[in-house]
């Protein structure tokens, strides 16, 4: 599996995006939580060395699962977390960039995930009602306390990526992206030119990128199924691309691992496009 850079440390570039194995709408904890444990260390079993999660998820179940399932972490194992939206409950997903609130849900990343400093933290979408710079300034805080090693973003489009720049070194941007929706492509760009990781959530758009004839018919000539090709063309999409698919079934995790090693040519690529 190809590795890339999320700042200065290096990961194999398709990663587990942790989210699913929390309860139905991403709300409490999974139903069968020794099958959840067995999804995560299975995933690092597979190559997956990048984890991305969140203190929204559960919330804070998935960060508790990941620490249940591996700490003491493996030496290359990086796991990324975001912090900046609550859930009051279970359909709502209510944005806080507010520095004390940042500045708490750090701690308690850092309690839940048992680490001392976290490898990269996002910012997971700005907050229309507080100053980015604000935000992003509690952020760039903890970082130089050491609690943080890096800093990303998330949900961001150009001009707020321009504008983070500034006010911190940001390695990467999570923002989504799949085969259906690329309206994401002036930042995978931007990404592309200075050496930033891009992370596209919702990798198979829901399932309706596996439901396009193009990818079907794909699929069938190569042997392979839909979210497969999906997950290959997102890697073939950019040496910027981090996939992050997510799922809470050991089955989906190895076929979603298996699409590192489809090999898509230009003109399949150019079928899909």
């Amino acid at each position: 599996m190809n590795s890339i850079k999320v700042g200065d440390l290096s990961v194999n570039r398709l990663g587990f995006g942790a989210m699913r194995v929390c309860g139905p709408e991403i709300w409490g904890p999974p139903k069968d939580r020794p099958a959840a444990l067995k999804v995560l260390r299975r995933a690092y079993e597979l190559g997956c060395n990048f984890f991305d999660t969140a203190d929204s998820y559960g919330p804070y179940v998935d960060e508790e699962l990941i620490a249940e399932a591996l700490h003491p972490y493996p030496k290359d194992l990086v796991i990324g977390t975001k912090g900046g939206l609550v859930r009051p409950s279970a359909p709502r997903w209510d944005t806080n960039g507010k520095p004390a609130h940042l500045r708490k849900a750090i701690e308690g990343s850092l309690k839940r995930l048992k680490v001392e400093r976290i490898d990269l933290y996002q910012l997971h979408a700005a907050d229309p009602e507080v100053p980015l710079e604000d935000s992003l300034g509690a952020i760039v805080e903890a970082q130089k306390a050491g609690k943080i090693r890096h800093i990303g973003v998330s949900n961001f489009d150009l001009k707020e990526l321009a504008r983070g720049r500034k006010v911190a070194k940001i390695v990467s941007v999570q923002n989504r992206y799949n085969l259906q929706d690329r309206s994401s492509d002036d930042v995978l760009a931007a990404c592309e030119k200075d050496n930033l990781a891009f992370l596209p959530w919702y990798p198979l758009g829901a399932g309706n990128s596996l439901s396009l004839s193009r990818t079907k018919k794909l699929a069938k000539e190569k042997g392979a199924t839909p979210a497969q090709i999906a997950i290959a063309w997102l890697l073939a999409r950019s040496p910027a691309m981090l996939p992050i698919p997510g799922t809470s079934s050991i089955a989906h995790l190895e076929e979603n691992v298996a699409a590192g090693n489809i090999t898509l040519r230009a003109e399949e690529l150019k079928a899909l496009s």
